[in-house]
């Protein structure tokens, strides 16, 4: 950036440039999605972020079991080569930057980027963009993992060795403490474990031998960060503050980088959509205004980057205009006020410095002690990290219940007139149609036809080799993706060498929150009287049908219910609605709980509903969870599910008085 004003107003110094604008977009399909873009760009936005639907984000091709209902509702579907020209047709890959948002199949994603740059006639050197690939936090928070730690950070290794080279404009991994802070980690935790994602990375990339010991700094250099900001915005901007200083502590003395630009710490953020509220949506601009003002007041820790969620994300998929508003934020900031014209503002505020150091000391202390346990990796198999994700999640939300936390509309200052914004039901929203589905399976039917099998097989067969005998898989991966491979063959044939993995959930160690005891008791004296006439305990099946990897909302349900003596069924994500149902005969359930906050509920849940009764298991009551507009609410208890919970219902202790009642019921 040039340097900004440091003097007084009226100082003839150039202002700063502003930072990248991006929205996180992606829907219904490649073609869709690509006009969106388009018009964002004509509409001012400087970059690009891909938003892809969860099949793509877990290796399964959208004809796959567990695709279905996911294809195209929280992203777009990406399965081929013939995908991503259709994404990005009529954009010149060489002057655009582009951020994927994509972990566990990221060097397939960048391999078809790479393989569509070259029929452009693009030199990989000019390419410039981010792919997230960021696994750790995967275990952690967001759940689209595929394979086992260590074969996990092999292709990181694998991207990044290739990437410093090959692409030495773009960011191959992003360390993204963003879901960290969606999960509940506090400002110490996010400090402590994105910068221990980062070393472990580095590590692994050092012990690979793939990157000469010169180079190493060029390495360091290309590692990028995708933080989270909340509405405490002094505490969020002391924080990067604080994020910048440790960064450059441990690239100089873990690393001995030497050259101050490669221990620059880089970063993009979106910022927090946790704390969007259903109710009241029209107060979450102020919200996104606020917590945006973190990461652009401070010159010294500026983003490089920023994308803002849009204010009815709560209520589902926020709509073009919904995403114009947002962009018009940042222009505003950047353009309209004298914000890029001075230096840092709180360089010398003892305020600011000693908040700073604090959280430093704080996070160096958790630093040493995940370091002491064998570093992130061992962290993520122990379930250290997840459970204390788990527990502060649960803090968080006691303290909402409590009252200690004002949410304005939402535990204070509740009256309110009708909000005309959402006034329009599902027209306040984005629907994806059930036809998108349809037409991506079509599309690949039809891919798969126009191939020649030879050249896929030998390109599957070359993939397989360099994933046996510890080659970097990225050449033989954009072989593959001329070769027209899928994503899903792809996906399924490193399965085949390295497994499959299922992260700890967290939730059996985890102790809960303080919650209010007189409420408490009288839940558990109730989850009592109805064990005892049921003649064993509450059995609650808690369960996450589809690809949805958001397991923060399941955690804390299943954390409460064992807290108020219910026996808990939780297996973690990524279960089909046929492992949910055999679970549920199984184990002996009185009440099954979905969460799906993928937009998928509708197909899911009446998928479980109508195996359960044809399991003979539809006396037992369904509840469902997620964000789920009005409409679909009543579509789902039309169809018979006992209760429907979003957002708004925030009082877990009420929620666990319902599902005692329905467990009641259910023998009756």
């Amino acid at each position: 950036m040039a340097e900004g004003r440091n003097g007084k107003p009226g100082d003839d110094v150039k202002r700063d440039r502003p930072w990248i604008f991006r929205t996180y977009s992606g829907h219904s399909t490649a073609r869709d999605s690509n006009a969106l873009y388009r018009s964002n760009l004509a509409r001012g936005q400087t970059g690009l972020s891909v938003a892809f639907d969860l099949p793509t984000q877990t290796g399964y091709d959208s004809d796959h079991a567990l695709a279905k209902g996911e294809v195209g509702k929280v992203g777009v579907p990406i399965c081929h080569l013939g995908d991503m020209r259709m994404l990005f047709e009529g954009i010149a890959l060489d002057q655009m930057n582009t951020s994927m948002t994509i972990n566990a199949p990221a060097a397939w994603l960048l391999s078809l980027y790479i393989a569509l740059a070259d029929e452009q006639g693009v030199a990989r050197s000019k390419l410039q963009g981010t792919t997230q690939n960021d696994i750790i936090k995967e275990y952690l928070s967001r759940g689209t993992y595929i394979f086992p730690p260590e074969p996990s950070m092999r292709l990181i290794t694998d991207m990044i060795s290739y990437t410093y080279t090959e692409l030495p404009k773009f960011n191959p991994v992003n360390v993204c403490s963003y879901h960290l802070q969606e999960a509940g980690a506090t400002p110490v935790q996010e400090l402590a474990f994105a910068l221990t994602t980062a070393i472990a990375v580095l590590d692994h990339v050092r012990a690979s031998g793939q990157v000469d010991e010169k180079d190493f700094p060029k390495v360091v250099g290309r590692v990028s960060f995708f933080v989270n900001a909340g509405l405490k915005f002094i505490t969020e901007m002391c924080k990067m503050r604080a994020f910048v200083d440790l960064w450059d502590e441990i690239t100089a003395e873990r690393y001995g980088v030497e050259d101050p630009k490669f221990r620059r710490f880089r970063y993009g953020v979106q910022v927090n959509s946790l704390g969007l509220t259903e109710q009241q949506p029209e107060n979450n601009v102020y919200r996104i205004l606020l917590e945006t003002m973190a990461v652009v007041l401070s010159k010294n820790a500026r983003a490089r980057a920023v994308q803002l969620p849009a204010w009815n994300e709560a209520l589902g998929l926020p709509r073009p205009w919904d995403q114009q508003w947002s962009l018009r934020m940042q222009q505003v900031l950047a353009y309209e006020t004298d914000l890029l014209d001075y230096g840092d503002l709180f360089d010398g505020s003892a305020v600011v410095e000693e908040k700073v150091e604090a959280l430093k000391a704080e996070a160096r202390a958790e630093i040493r002690r995940i370091d002491d346990m064998g570093g992130a990796i061992a962290a993520i198999e122990s379930s250290y990290m997840k459970q204390q994700l788990v527990q502060s999640n649960a803090m968080r939300l006691k303290a909402i219940e409590s009252g200690e936390q004002i949410v304005v509309g939402v535990n204070a200052f509740e009256e309110s007139e009708d909000s005309p914004l959402a006034a329009g039901g599902d027209q306040a929203i984005l629907t994806v149609p059930d036809s998108v589905e349809r037409d991506q399976v079509e599309r690949l039917k039809a891919w798969r036809e126009a191939r020649d099998q030879n050249d896929v097989d030998a390109a599957l067969a070359a993939l397989k080799t360099a994933a046996k005998n510890g080659d970097n898989i990225m050449e033989p991966s954009i072989a593959a993706a001329k070769a027209g491979v899928t994503g899903g063959e792809w996906s399924d044939t490193l399965r085949q060498v390295f497994g499959e993995y299922r992260a700890p959930t967290g939730v059996g160690k985890a102790m809960a929150a303080k919650s209010d005891r007189d409420e408490l008791l009288q839940v558990r004296e109730k989850v009592e009287q109805t064990s005892d006439k049921l003649g064993r305990r509450i059995k609650f099946l808690v369960g996450k049908p589809g690809l949805d990897g958001h397991s923060n909302g399941a955690e804390q349900i299943a954390v409460r219910a064992r807290d108020c003596g219910m026996e808990v069924v939780y297996e973690g994500i990524r279960l089909t609605p046929a492992q949910i149902v055999n679970a549920a005969l199984e184990e002996g359930v009185h009440v099954v709980g979905l969460s799906i906050l993928s937009g998928s509920h509708v197909s899911l849940v009446s998928d479980v509903m109508a195996r359960m009764n044809k399991a003979g298991l539809g006396h037992i009551p369904v509840i469902a969870g997620g964000i789920i507009p009005p409409e679909d609410a009543a579509q789902l208890t039309e169809a018979g599910v006992a209760r429907v919970f979003t957002p708004k219902d925030f009082q877990l202790n009420q929620i666990m008085s319902e599902v005692a009642d329905l467990a009641a019921s259910s023998s009756a």
